[in-house]
């Protein structure tokens, strides 16, 4: 498959997220206790609508009641994030699904340990489509064969999906020539044709249809309708030296991803404090949901096509991987 790069890699991506990331990361749970009874975490997220029930979760003090206090770091995918927490510059990341089962196939020694966002199951009303840009000629996932298709980063959920969709209309998934952008970069990608089309999320999916463009693949869906679509995750090593601040975590993300399923409203108003959605489009904005548990069968199927194109020989240990 050819793959084409531009714009910020994934290393450079996790160098500037460790430069702008807090130095005094907690080393056991023996200092909780270091300010106030009050630890500091370190969390590798990307800016974008699947992670508004951390954002949430500390307005509301689900965190700070147990003792955490979050530092949140931006950075362009799952691929960038997953060196950064294996590497001890994040305690706790989010990922998309299928780069933890790529880490996991290198022998990474990474854990998720919390759910983190699902597709809505529903054809042409996701959070995350195959989208083009208005009086596109593409009007069906076989049409980006031999065309340029923005991901936020390579070789992860969006590679795998994106074949999926071209694979079940009838194309040839080998032909797609993917590109590697932030997702924020791809409305203005589109309308000026540096990409065809673009495996875009929320909310950088509401501006491409603000400017008049449309889905021609609900992608996620294609996959599974239940698809358990990222996770927040950590170190082996890290959960063994902290457990019990891995709990904390565990306890007060399952708080704030139930309060953001049940509050569609606050998690379109938290947003705008960390991107740069209008107010005008926040209306707009398809919310996926935010489960309580990953789904094993939609894992199962990603590590399936994940094997099918390439990522990795053998699927990795599930078991290994899922909290």
């Amino acid at each position: 498959m050819r793959r084409l790069l531009i714009g910020l890699t994934a290393g450079a991506v996790l160098a500037a997220a460790t430069a702008c990331g807090s130095s005094d990361s907690p080393g056991s749970d023996d200092k909780d206790k270091a300010s106030g009874g009050t630890t500091t975490i370190k969390v590798g997220v990307i800016p974008i609508i699947d992670v508004a029930p951390l954002y949430l979760g500390e307005k509301k003090g689900f965190y700070s009641k147990r003792g955490i206090k979050l530092s949140l770091t931006s950075a362009q995918g799952g691929a960038a994030i997953v060196p950064g927490v294996v590497a001890d510059q994040f305690d706790f990341g989010f990922s998309n699904t299928t780069s933890l089962l790529v880490a996991r196939s290198k022998n990474m020694p990474v854990k998720a340990v919390a759910n983190g966002v699902a597709s809505t199951g529903k054809q042409k009303a996701d959070f995350a489509e195959l989208a083009v840009k208005k009086d596109s000629p593409l009007k069906s996932a076989k049409d980006v064969e031999g065309k340029k298709v923005a991901v936020n980063t390579l070789n992860n959920i969006c590679d795998t999906s994106v074949n999926e969709s071209v694979r079940k209309d009838g194309g040839d998934p080998s032909e797609v020539k993917f590109v590697e952008m932030p997702f924020d970069q791809m409305p203005a990608a589109l309308a000026g044709g540096q990409v065809d089309a673009a495996c875009v999320v929320e909310p950088a999916l509401a501006t491409i249809k603000s400017q008049g463009g449309t889905s021609i693949a609900s992608l996620f869906v294609d996959v599974s309708p239940d698809l358990t679509v990222a996770m927040y995750f950590t170190s082996e090593r890290y959960a063994q030296k902290n457990p019990g601040m891995v709990k904390k975590f565990q306890e007060a993300t399952a708080e704030s991803l139930a309060y953001a399923d049940s509050h569609p409203e606050e998690v379109r108003e938290i947003i705008t404090t960390y991107t740069k959605i209008p107010d005008t489009l926040l209306e707009q904005l398809t919310l996926p949901r935010w489960p309580a548990e990953p789904d094993r069968a939609s894992i199962e199927r990603l590590a399936e096509l994940g094997q099918q194109d390439g990522l990795f020989d053998k699927a990795p240990d599930l078991d290994k991987l899922l909290p």
